[in-house]
């Protein structure tokens, strides 16, 4: 599946690994949703299912090909049972869509939890592989030192299969969490979920995108930013975050593009403070 944007003069394409509708708890525990009818059936079932994605984001701005975000990957041992040991074809979607592993430039994460970095790497003959050979891997300072000294997961080593490789290889700068990457893209602070959080601004002739990562993880955030996830390093903070970032944006003509919004995944924040939604 593959949705395309136009921002000036940079082409967005979104690149879906898979698209699946999940029970509400998963996301936000025993919270309650807000009553947000436009949620269905875009965005969420009749049956009050919240429908989830894990996608990626291909950039081309004429200076550089990125992809932000790259999922959970292939072959990865993962304590989800439904995420482990994939078989997608998300690279050869990547392909048709114009971005072949090796003409991409730059991998962007905002964060390092397991779906934004599995195909960082894929698995050649046994051992862990840098996937984008030619690119360099932009890691927020912040946020590496903060992954790098958690506990580590009996269940699964994310840094081990999707991170550390791509330091063996060479392939990664640490930066500042408010990088100017390219004339069109930089990258923007927007901590809570982790330390070093970052979303992707784009800006080309007047037009205006921004990728959430997981500042937002669902549309229902948006009608209701207090609903928070256990799944943030710093609630409070992350709500915060997420409640001036939605004021900011509201009725504005900036793109919003959600990282794991089901299709569409790109729309705009409306409405006023008590009656927030995405279209």
């Amino acid at each position: 599946m593959i949705e395309e944007w136009r921002v000036g003069d940079v082409r967005i394409v979104r690149i879906v690994e898979f698209e699946v509708p999940v029970p509400a708890s998963a996301f936000f525990g025993d919270s309650r949703l807000p009553d947000a009818p436009w949620l269905a059936p875009r965005w969420a079932t009749e049956d009050g299912r919240l429908r989830f994605s894990v996608h990626a984001f291909a950039l081309d701005d004429g200076e550089r090909r990125c992809i932000v975000d790259t999922c959970v990957g292939n072959d990865k041992r993962r304590r989800n049972a439904a995420w482990s040991g994939l078989s997608l074809p998300f690279l050869e979607r990547l392909a048709d869509a114009g971005f072949a592993p090796d003409t991409i430039d730059t991998v962007l994460c905002t964060h390092l939890h397991l779906d934004h970095v599995g195909w960082n790497t894929r698995l050649v003959d046994g051992a862990w592989q840098p996937t984008f050979p030619n690119a360099r891997y932009l890691i927020a300072r912040d946020e590496w030192a903060h992954a790098e000294g958690a506990p580590s997961d009996p269940g699964e080593d994310v840094l081990g299969d999707s991170v550390r490789p791509i330091f063996a290889a060479g392939l990664v700068d640490l930066v500042e969490t408010d990088l100017r990457v390219s004339r069109c893209i930089s990258l923007e602070p927007t901590l809570g979920h982790t330390p070093g959080h970052v979303a992707v601004r784009i800006r080309s002739r007047g037009d205006e995108a921004l990728i959430t990562g997981d500042l937002i993880h669902h549309p229902a955030q948006i009608a209701d930013p207090e609903l928070a996830t256990d799944l943030d390093w710093d609630i409070e903070r992350a709500r915060t975050t997420r409640r001036e970032f939605i004021a900011r944006h509201a009725n504005r003509p900036v793109l919003v593009l959600g990282t794991h919004f089901a299709t569409p995944a790109g729309g705009r924040i409306v409405g006023d403070a008590s009656d927030r939604r995405f279209e």
